[in-house]
């Protein structure tokens, strides 16, 4: 089933701000919560619905790629793509990030704290970087190894910061919970404020004995290779995340994301409108004014053209399909082949005699019809003139 527009799941404007965002998943999430809609899936789904939207919405990055390419253009993306918040550990995460340090859970026909996960260090920050591509590269696909320094996990704790990986003793403040819950109202729907443990962080545990490596950090900066596949009919601009490649989180957090901005090569023979591809072609007057069939240069190789006697400058051919793929797998764009007509600058005695018998032929003066004539009104108003 085709997933809701993430603004109609929220029930706000695309120009909402962010307060306003926060606002309407918190009434959604309050209003959908598993623990107010016990054995009610439907309830359940909804939660988690309004939990992606807010996730997507209220990340800069990917609204702004939400934004310009719809559901499209966050799923698939760079080999890793993004992936809603199926995981109700990852929702309540969030969840609880909604409302500051603490949280709301309500007894009634499930325990929603058994959802809930202690957390796991502090997440990675991201890496952000620049790709340059060619259009060849743009029109297949293309996969790139590249080089990074970033945090990965240490070798040694295996990322827990701990000595030997299992250097740990329970937090003495929340028991290993993770947290602090404070009971307020009463009736059947019981209200517990939750709070993240001061001591451990959420953790639930402390570190016993450093690692003698990373000390006690459960990362350590290194170079790496990372391998990302960028798919075809990317776009200037465009921002790919890979999840998990950017920075190694602290004792055993997530991994941030590698964001890569895409930038576009110049070429020589193309230029880029969308998906579709325009090639300016120069024919010879002659070629013009008496046909002829010419080879014209494409991303697939080259094709053949006929070009009709009395082919004016400016006529534009359409191959169609031999653009670039659109990104949405909507097909593929045309490549528009603009005719141009070469003249000479220097000529030789020989071709001037013959250039001028032909000046003094009535058919060689100029005699725009109709439609010529609108093709030059439109350039007039193109380029912000009437005279």
């Amino acid at each position: 089933m085709a997933k809701r527009d993430y603004y109609e799941v929220l029930g706000v404007a695309k120009t909402a701000s962010k307060d306003e965002l926060k606002k309407a998943y918190r009434k959604l999430a309050m209003q959908y919560h598993p623990d107010r809609n016990p054995g009610d899936n439907e309830a359940e789904s909804k939660f988690k619905e309004a939990a992606e939207a807010y996730e997507v919405l209220s990340d800069d990055q990917k609204k702004a790629t939400y934004d310009r390419f719809g559901h499209a253009g966050l799923s698939g993306a760079a080999g890793g793509g993004y992936q809603g918040s199926a995981d109700f550990n990852d929702i309540f995460s969030r969840f609880n990030d909604i409302f500051g340090d603490s949280n709301f859970e309500f007894f009634g026909g499930s325990a929603g704290g058994g959802r809930r996960r202690r957390r796991q260090g502090q997440r990675g920050s991201d890496i952000r970087i620049k790709l340059a591509l060619t259009l060849d590269q743009i029109a297949t696909g293309t996969e790139k190894k590249i080089k990074l320094n970033r945090f990965t996990a240490c070798n040694t704790c295996a990322g827990t910061g701990a000595e030997n990986g299992s250097s740990f003793s329970t937090c003495p403040t929340c028991q290993g919970a993770g947290e602090i819950r404070q009971q307020a109202g009463g009736g059947f729907f019981q209200q517990i404020v939750v709070s993240t443990c001061p001591t451990c962080q959420g953790e639930g545990r402390i570190v016993a004995r450093p690692c003698h490596v990373c000390e006690g950090r459960g990362r350590s900066e290194q170079e790496d290779l990372v391998s990302v596949k960028i798919p075809a009919g990317v776009s200037e601009g465009m921002n790919l995340s890979v999840r998990g490649k950017g920075h190694a989180g602290v004792r055993g957090g997530d991994a941030g994301d590698l964001i890569i901005q895409i930038e576009e090569k110049p070429h020589e023979l193309f230029e880029r409108d969308g998906d579709n591809l325009i090639h300016e072609l120069f024919i010879s007057f002659p070629d013009a004014a008496l046909g002829s069939k010419v080879e014209v240069p494409t991303l697939n190789g080259k094709v053949r053209i006929e070009i009709e006697p009395g082919t004016q400058p400016g006529k534009v051919f359409r191959l169609k399909g031999k653009g670039l793929p659109n990104i949405n797998g909507y097909g593929a764009g045309n490549m528009l082949v603009h005719v141009n007509v070469w003249t000479p600058e220097n000529l030789s005695s020989e071709e001037r005699k013959i250039l001028n018998k032909l000046r003094e032929s009535g058919n060689f003066h100029p005699n725009p019809t109709r439609e010529q004539r609108g093709f030059i009104s439109k350039l007039r108003e193109f380029f912000g003139g009437n005279s």
